[in-house]
Order: C-alpha cells, then sequence, then structure tokens
C-alpha cells in the first residue's frame, strides 16, 4: 500500500530531509547538501517565502518511508515569464515506478489547485539552487551544487507524461597539455585596449564592501535571460554571502573593472566540498567541520561558481580574459582539476571556450516539463 502525505511534523519534516541521506548513504558519487542549510526550507521566514508558496509530500510504501517531492510555485519567475508553472524539486524514490506515480499525483493536483497549467523541473526555488536530473555520468563525483540521483528516476518521470524541456552539460576540465603563451598576451592586450584592469582587494570583505551591489547588478545582468532564472532579491543577496563567504578564496575570484571601477567581468570558483561532506551526510559534526576546512585550504577540485560578463562586453573578447585567469586558477599547487557545473547545452560559447583546455563533458542533466491543462 502506497500513503503520500503533505509534509506538517516535526518528524515528517526530518523523514523528508533525511530519505536522500540514507539512500545514497554508500554512493560514492552523491554530494550531500549542507542539512543546516535544506532544514530552512520549513521556515515561515525562508528567504523565498515572499516570493514562492511550497508544499512537500513523503510517500510511504507499506508503513516505510518511500519517497519525497517537492512543489514550488515561484510568483517572481511566473510573472517574469508569463507563465503558470509549478516546480518540482527534491524528488527522490525507491525504484518504484507506483510510489513515482503517487508522488507526482500529489504534486499535480496541489498545482492544478493553485491554478496552474504546468509542472516543470528539477528546478529549485532560483538558480542559486540544485536542479537539473542527472542522466549522463551516473559513475561520477556530484559537486556540491548539484545534485545526485539513480540512473531510473528519469524512465519513472518520462513514463509520467513528463518531456525533455531543457538540458544542461557539465564539463571536466585540466590545463591544457600544451601551454598558450599567446593567451596571456593576447588578454593583456583586450586589457589595455579595452580600459580594463583587474580589481585588487585586500580581503572576502574588502571586496563584499567595494564590489557587493555591483557585483549582485552585473549578475542579474548577465543571467536574465538565462532559463529560469529570476532577479536577485536583499534576502538571497544576504543568504548567498552568508552561505558562500566563509568558502570564498580571493586566489579563485576575478573581477574584472574599467576605469570608473565598475564591475564588467567576474568569475568566483569555489574549493569542492563534496568529499569533504559525505562521511557526515552534511552535517557540520566536529569532524566534519575539519573536513570541510582542509577541502577549503587544500582543494583538489575546484568548481565553478558564478561567471558573469557585461553585455556591451562580450564581443570584445573579454572572453580570452577568463580564460586566462581559469588558467592561472588550474596551475594552483594540488588542484587537479575544475567542474564547470551547468552549461546549457545551446551555449556553444561556453562550450566552445572549454575546449581550449583538457576537457571532457562528463555529465548531463535535464529539466522536464508537463502541460496539465490542454488549450
Amino acid at each position: 500500500m502506497i500513503e503520500v502525505r503533505e509534509v506538517s511534523s516535526g518528524k515528517e519534516q526530518r523523514d523528508f530531509l533525511n530519505f536522500p541521506l540514507r539512500m545514497y548513504r554508500d554512493c560514492p558519487y552523491f554530494a550531500p547538501p549542507l542539512y543546516s542549510d535544506e532544514k530552512k526550507i520549513f521556515r515561515k521566514d525562508y528567504v523565498y517565502a515572499d516570493t514562492c508558496d511550497s508544499v512537500f509530500f513523503n510517500a510511504y510504501k507499506d508503513g516505510v518511508m518511500a519517497g519525497r517531492i517537492s512543489g514550488i510555485l515561484q510568483k517572481a519567475a511566473n510573472e517574469k515569464y508569463g507563465e503558470k508553472k509549478v516546480r518540482f524539486t527534491r524528488f527522490d524514490a525507491i525504484d518504484d515506478p507506483e510510489v513515482s506515480r503517487a508522488l507526482f499525483d500529489a504534486l499535480e493536483k496541489w498545482a492544478l489547485d493553485k491554478g496552474m497549467d504546468t509542472v516543470t523541473g528539477p528546478l529549485g526555488y532560483s538558480d542559486l539552487e540544485r536542479e537539473g536530473l542527472l542522466i549522463e555520468g551516473f559513475d561520477q563525483l556530484s559537486t556540491f551544487e548539484e545534485q545526485y540521483n539513480a540512473e531510473y528516476y528519469q524512465h519513472h518521470i518520462e513514463a509520467l507524461g513528463y518531456t525533455k524541456d531543457v538540458d544542461w552539460v557539465e564539463s571536466q576540465i585540466r590545463a591544457p597539455k600544451v601551454v598558450d603563451e599567446q593567451l596571456a598576451k593576447t588578454a593583456d592586450y583586450l586589457m589595455k585596449r579595452n580600459g580594463l584592469h583587474f580589481a585588487q582587494v585586500k580581503s572576502v570583505n574588502d571586496l563584499l564592501r567595494r564590489y557587493g551591489d555591483k557585483f549582485f547588478d552585473l549578475l542579474d545582468r548577465s543571467y536574465d535571460q538565462i532559463y529560469g532564472t529570476v532577479p536577485f532579491t536583499d534576502g538571497m543577496k544576504k543568504m548567498m554571502i552568508s552561505n558562500f563567504k566563509l568558502i570564498m578564496k580571493l586566489k579563485y575570484i576575478a573581477l574584472i573593472v574599467d576605469k570608473d571601477d565598475n564591475l564588467v567581468c567576474l568569475g568566483i570558483c569555489f574549493p569542492s566540498l563534496a568529499k569533504a561532506l559525505q562521511k557526515s551526510g552534511g552535517r557540520l559534526t566536529p569532524a566534519g567541520i575539519v573536513r570541510v576546512l582542509w577541502a577549503i585550504n587544500h582543494p583538489k577540485i575546484i568548481d565553478f561558481g558564478l561567471i558573469g560578463v557585461d553585455q556591451a562586453y562580450l564581443k570584445k573578447g573579454v572572453t580570452a580574459c577568463v580564460v586566462s585567469g581559469i588558467m592561472g586558477i588550474l596551475a594552483q599547487p594540488g588542484v587537479e582539476y575544475a567542474e564547470t557545473n551547468l552549461n546549457l547545452e545551446d551555449n556553444y560559447a561556453i562550450r566552445n571556450t572549454w575546449k581550449r583546455f583538457d576537457s571532457v563533458e562528463h555529465k548531463r542533466r535535464r529539466c522536464y516539463i508537463k502541460k496539465l491543462i490542454k488549450c
């Protein structure tokens, strides 16, 4: 017997949060999120509560937890794109198609009750969250920023009438085997020709003080037309700074500014926390904190976080400056390779950029869509 319950009690919330941790406990490719961050999704003052409605469902088979799913009515996104969509996220289930069907049935009913006509996902509250269902690369370590899932998820979802909306690809890049000495000269020339230079900051706090507002303004402009994005709210900015401030290292950050100190290009990478958080299930236990600090200060893997370029400079060769900067990051002692995280499959400019490196596209993720009401 399969029973789906809307999450309400504290125990049901813990069941929801702990289910994937138990399910993938022995999976070497699963990277858990920070448990303390995930707990916040149930708070009434959660940063997205003012722009989103949320629902959470647990599925039980013969009384045993067997799956979960969350629905998000992202009002800001619907207003921006003129749509009536509900997003699904945090879907996990055992390999039983009926469990998946029961979860999606509950979610779709909730969407219809809200007056929506489409379900799409996996997508989070914003582009800052994990998104996309893994459909290729099941034998690859997931990044801390993205979710791992079993191969059968795709078959369960597609059997319910969900079809591809967009795909993302992820690449693993290493420093090129043959050093392109001309690239650094070209980048330097382009910087001078356009009156640009790398911002000089003394610390992460100094960076945030001087460029914090400009940073988010550039991201909003750079990401405005990217699939599923919504503008940064003050709460999102505060949350992002809080979440990433401790793992930001100046040597993995590049800010390019013009003669008036306006930010025209940014690139932020983070030391990978995937392996550091595996043993503790994303919980910051004393031993877990030690592993995280070690990973931050002695990274072997670098995760690409955010890259933004002012539209006015896209055709002025600034990409070469970004590539040169990334090569510098890969040359840092101890760094073995970098993970690009998600790039839309039709973003050929960025995909071609990675060809300058020793690179391989090793993962693919998909966002699905299903119309609930035929127009």
